[in-house]
């Protein structure tokens, strides 16, 4: 599947009455990167919920994609604005996944469709952080490079679901073609 042939969400109505009852919430579309190194870890950001900070957990790379920006394109600039990490978009392979989610964003419920991307990279990368947007600062603490099972033992919720297996999958065999598909989340 290529983001060329891809339908995107126009309205929550799209995804045929999952989010019966959240019509009328705003869609954000976003597109992530599932960067492993070669140990098999993948960089994570940890953040906090603003209106409780007590709670935290771990996500992947990314974020919103830009009025005329392709979801390829917005997974490299994400990229690089949350980790000081440039890829070439062609280094992406995928979207290895799909998900759709619905959650708080400053106190504002929203629908997300997501785009996943997978890389490889060898070697040790300086991470920078000088790139996080103001609301970033406001709700992202760290980054780290985790293997699946820090992710597992780590004590915190961990986003998407599954994410620990999906990288020891990927770590381990590469991509195979396949898009995996999660519903909303």
């Amino acid at each position: 599947m290529t983001t060329e042939n891809h339908k995107w969400l126009d309205d929550p109505a799209d995804l045929n009455g999952e989010l019966e009852g959240v019509s009328g919430l705003p869609l954000r579309h976003a597109a992530r990167v599932l960067l492993i190194n070669e140990l098999g870890h993948v960089l994570v950001v940890k953040g906090h919920d603003e209106d409780n900070p007590s709670r935290s957990w771990w996500f992947t790379i990314g974020g919103g994609i830009e009025p005329g920006e392709s979801p390829r394109s917005a997974a490299v600039r994400e990229l690089l604005e949350e980790t000081g990490i440039a890829l070439d978009e062609n280094a992406l392979e995928g979207p290895v996944m799909e998900r759709t989610s619905l959650f708080d964003f400053y106190v504002q419920p929203i629908v997300q469709h997501e785009m996943y991307y997978f890389a490889r990279v060898n070697g040790n990368h300086a991470l920078d952080r000088s790139g996080w947007t103001e609301n970033e600062v406001g709700f992202m603490d760290d980054l780290a490079w985790l293997s699946p099972t820090d992710l597992n033992e780590s004590g915190l919720e961990v986003f998407p679901q599954g994410l620990a297996t999906i990288v020891e999958n990927l770590a381990k065999n590469g991509w195979d073609g396949t898009v995996i598909t999660v519903g909303l989340e």
